[in-house]
């Protein structure tokens, strides 16, 4: 079942070495840039994060959840990352039989992490995944890469075809991989708000079996 929406509804942090004067001078110059750009820089009505299209498809090794986002970084969060400043962002999925006669039953929960960083000096955007990364040439190819969230296959065998299944995603900047003095910002003002919120949406798997195509609709 496919939703079509416009409006709101790994890995470990891994750091780099410097020498000890060098990287408390550079880390006091990025908290201060950032302190800034949030007295200073109005935010735009379209900063944070949205769902944009969600759906479950059906292959050959069972269920897999999507969800697509558009992805618009506030200020402070875009001086932060053109300073070497890593963000770390979690695409969260769950699935619930519903059920009128008890508590809705879970069957599936699962969550990745994916790191998106600046180098200064290759002037290169990185994804990272894990031990898995990817490079890119520009901001926006990497955005895009990263709106795109896909769950971990859920055997089939979990799913009754008949019964009806709540479906829920979500993509959030993960603030508390911020160093410590962005956190403290980031608890007291908007500037690092990007979380989509759970967007959720029902499907029947019957339905999806019955068309053959693997794409709820």
């Amino acid at each position: 079942m496919t939703e079509d929406r416009k409006s709101p509804d790994m890995s470990r942090r891994t750091d780099y070495v410097v020498g000890p004067g060098i990287g408390l001078y550079r880390f006091g110059i990025i908290a201060v840039i950032c302190l800034l750009s949030s007295v200073f820089c109005p935010l735009a009505t379209a900063d944070g994060i949205s769902v944009n299209k969600a759906e479950m498809r059906l292959n050959e090794d069972g269920y897999q959840l999507s969800a697509s986002y558009d992805i618009n970084l506030t200020s402070a969060a875009e001086h932060a990352l053109s300073h070497g400043v890593p963000l770390y962002f979690v695409g969260e999925f769950s699935l619930t039989r519903s059920r009128w006669y008890w508590l809705d039953e879970k069957i599936f929960q699962g969550e990745q992490t994916v790191k998106l960083s600046y180098n200064v000096l290759t002037r290169q955007y990185r994804l990272s995944r894990g031990t898995l990364f990817q490079n890119f040439a520009s901001f926006e190819d990497a955005i895009n890469i990263l709106a795109r969230q896909s769950s971990a296959t859920i055997p089939a065998e979990l799913m009754k075809e008949e019964s009806n299944y709540i479906v829920a995603a979500r993509l959030r900047l993960n603030v508390a991989q911020l160093p410590l003095p962005l956190q403290v910002n980031a608890l007291t003002g908007k500037d690092w708000s990007l979380d989509s919120d759970w967007y959720r949406w029902m499907i029947r798997p019957a339905e999806i079996i019955l068309r053959g195509d693997g794409k709820a609709e």
